[in-house]
């Protein structure tokens, strides 16, 4: 038993190394005292007196922001804010968080592993914690924050305000489709929407409202004053942060005269982050990728300046802002300001040279397994590359997406052995796709075993599955209690599928309660029965 215990106090997790940071919750900041630009805040043009953060405008939301914070304070979970890259995510966040909650300590992990880390450092000291997610994503993992971490942050009534940029969110809670492709083929963007679907997002808009505006107008400050008169199509705080004027920027560069080998380098980086290879990235990797871009621009005729020149450029601090490469604890190695990436246009393909350097440049086999999800659909040979290599170095997820890659491009032998491989490798979903390509070469009784055997170890998708493949062969009290089994799971097709088959039995009063109960409601000719369930 202790006594009174003064000074800092170290937390330590069994087994487990705690990042120094993590360790001490009573050395975190307080709320109250934590600056605007550590929590993230886009820097904008200095004033007089060297402020780079505006003075805060009050946004339509704030209300709502509030509100859930602080029942998150009481109550424990998360409070997610979404909107495009410097719509004003983090800022309003920031500003909700120290009206609400002054006197707490604020943590902000480095990823999924330090999150959950921090959370059973917190559920071990009686002091008031706050989490900061600025970026969900790079914390929606199976080893972060998954289901049942959203559960425990509940049970240990701890708050969490995060934000998430549109493009991020639209990739982790897209609609299933039959592939699978975009979620369910993957553990993590799996986990990734199953806490989205848990939570009901603020959604904050670029471009601001009439009231908004009106607020704006109210400040005596000459750069909110500037950026009123001068926005344009642009949002305020996109304005501020000076987004749209470093795009022109960039691509005005490639010109004769301009900075050419500068905007390749930029535009090299912003097409690396579009292929999934995550930042930072080394000065060498930028100079072996930006050829290509510099050739099509012109190349030798537009009189490129030299390498040091064109990074000196592309890193100079604009409108006291940002750079368009930004700077990093190391100095070899850049980010590139995200607003750029966000505001490529998908329609306009990287080049398959940039994906071949993506690739070299990946050794790390669930980063392979990330690049592979990038190509999947506008470059499956390089996607097919990236996941035998992730499969080869033991990544399940890899073996998993190659099996759905070979099976859409109608490689069934091939696709067969990859999801036997991922099965035996202990994957959690690869035997229900398994299951449902044995079912489509014919082999019946092969696949019924198999949806069995991952309808037992709690996979609901295969107890559906199985529910369809009994109804295909008419036997419908078989699929009756497969169809009840999977919607008491809680699948979202089986209690709609369940109605279609009473209906077919002449069970019509049962059909109808089943119908009513349903949470997908489809037409009988479009019901899912068979359909691959990734």
């Amino acid at each position: 038993m202790a006594g009174t215990i003064t000074g800092p106090v170290t937390f330590t997790t069994a087994g487990k190394r705690v990042p120094a940071y993590l360790q001490d919750p009573l050395r975190w900041p307080v709320v109250g005292s934590w600056h605007a630009l550590a929590a993230g805040t886009h820097r904008s043009r200095p004033d007089d007196s060297g402020d780079a953060v505006p003075p805060y405008v009050p946004r339509d939301h704030d209300a709502v922001i509030r509100t859930r914070l602080t029942r998150a304070a009481d109550e424990g979970g998360l409070v997610l804010v979404v909107g495009d890259s410097t719509a004003g995510k983090t800022r309003a966040c920031f500003e909700a968080l120290r009206a609400q909650l002054p006197e707490h300590r604020v943590v902000a992990p480095a990823g999924g592993p330090d999150l959950l880390t921090a959370v059973e450092v917190i559920g071990r000291t009686a002091a008031r914690c706050v989490v900061w997610l600025d970026d969900l994503e790079s914390c929606l993992s199976p080893d972060g924050l998954e289901p049942g971490l959203l559960a425990e942050l509940v049970r240990l009534r701890i708050p969490v305000l995060a934000t998430m940029r549109h493009q991020q969110f639209e990739i982790f809670a897209a609609p299933e489709t039959d592939s699978g492709v975009r979620t369910e083929h993957s553990r993590t963007a799996t986990t990734g929407a199953r806490v989205l679907r848990q939570l009901d997002p603020v959604e904050l808009d670029r471009i601001w409202s009439a009231g908004e505006l009106e607020r704006a107008g109210e400040t005596e400050d000459d750069r909110i004053a500037d950026a009123l008169a001068h926005h344009g199509p642009y949002g305020i705080a996109e304005y501020l942060a000076a987004g749209p004027a470093l795009f022109q920027e960039w691509h005005r560069a490639a010109r004769p005269e301009g900075h050419p080998r500068a905007a390749a380098l930029i535009a090299a980086a912003v097409d690396l982050a579009r292929t999934g290879l995550r930042p930072p990235y080394p000065l060498d990797l930028l100079t072996s990728a930006h050829g290509p871009y510099l050739t099509a621009a012109g190349g030798p005729l537009l009189r490129p300046e030299p390498l040091d020149a064109a990074l000196t450029w592309a890193t100079r601090r604009r409108h006291g802002v940002t750079s368009m490469l930004v700077p990093t604890q190391d100095p070899n190695t850049w980010n590139v300001f995200d607003y750029l990436t966000d505001h490529t246009h998908t329609p306009v393909p990287v080049p398959d040279t940039t994906w071949h350097i993506a690739l070299l440049h990946t050794t790390d086999s669930e980063d392979l397994t990330r690049l592979g999800l990038h190509a999947h659909d506008v470059e499956p040979a390089i996607a097919e590359l990236c996941y035998r290599r992730a499969a080869e170095a033991g990544d399940t997820d890899g073996m998993f997406n190659l099996g759905i890659l070979l099976a859409d491009t109608g490689r069934t032998d091939e696709a067969e052995a990859a999801y036997r491989q991922a099965v035996e490798a202990g994957h959690p979903d690869a035997m229900v796709n398994f299951g449902v390509l044995v079912a489509a070469s014919g082999r019946r009784g092969e696949a019924e075993a198999i949806c069995r055997q991952a309808a037992d170890a709690g996979h609901s998708k295969a107890t559906f599955n199985l529910g369809n493949l009994l109804a295909r062969e008419g036997r419908t009290d078989d699929a009756e209690a497969a169809y009840r089994q999977a919607a008491d799971a809680g699948h979202p097709m089986a209690t709609f599928n369940l109605g279609v088959l009473l209906t077919e039995m002449g069970r019509i009063d049962e059909a109808e309660t089943a119908f009513g109960r349903a949470s997908a409601p489809e037409t009988p000719a479009t019901r899912g029965r068979g359909a691959r369930q990734g």
